[in-house]
């Protein structure tokens, strides 16, 4: 049974997401803590007795979603796992701070590569890797069939969905992620994302206007 803990970080509002399950092994999401306070917030949390981190994961590597991986890494010597497609955007993450005026310790460069589909293991819970570019060449989603939830990213939003005009974006490319990935999922999953309000695959289907079911 996975325990989720999350936290709403840095000047982009950005969500970060711990997966924690009964064992005490945790996942940390798109760490994007930024400010001291953040990064004290999230050290404490991880440093809670029982918790142990075992993977660092990233939806994908647009700046406000890996601010904190310097410091996972420092911590808890865990690297990043990424998508393959998202290594130039965390290549690029540097000057992309530069230009939001936010600059930050660079990120570690991944462990390894995440593939679609792929099961991803946290003791004895399961998640599935799903690709789905559009907001970023290589953005996936973490799908856990057991509990009925998504770490969704940037795809889809409450009533919303990633941005596509940043470098690699493309809103062809993302429908086509939603309707053929997402939306095809139970209507009773559970899509946490990478900013605002959780949501559900059936909410979105009947009420996202720029993706209808």
């Amino acid at each position: 049974m996975i325990d989720l803990k999350s936290f709403i970080f840095n000047p982009f509002q950005e969500n970060t997401y711990l997966l924690i399950n009964d064992k005490g092994l945790c996942f940390i999401i798109d760490p994007g803590c930024y400010f001291i306070n953040e990064r004290k917030a999230l050290q404490e949390a991880l440093s809670q007795k029982g918790i142990s981190p075992v993977r660092l994961l990233n939806t994908h590597c647009h700046l406000d979603h890996i601010f904190g991986n310097k410091l996972i890494h420092d911590l808890f010597n865990l690297k990043p796992w990424i998508h393959l497609l998202e290594q130039p955007v965390l290549d690029r993450s540097p000057q992309a701070g530069q230009m939001y005026h936010v600059p930050f310790e660079p990120s570690p460069n991944p462990a390894g590569y995440l593939t679609d589909k792929e099961d991803i293991r946290l003791g004895e819970d399961v998640l599935k890797v799903i690709l789905a570019p559009g907001h970023s060449p290589g953005s996936v989603c973490f799908y856990c069939e057991k509990q009925q939830l998504l770490i969704g990213g940037d795809v889809l939003f409450r009533e919303s969905i990633g941005r596509t005009d940043l470098p690699g974006g493309d809103f062809k490319t993302l429908e086509t992620s939603i309707r053929e990935r997402l939306y095809t999922l139970p209507d009773e999953v559970v899509v946490y994302p990478g900013h605002g309000l959780k949501t559900t695959i059936g909410y979105e289907k009947k009420h996202n206007p720029f993706v209808k079911g």
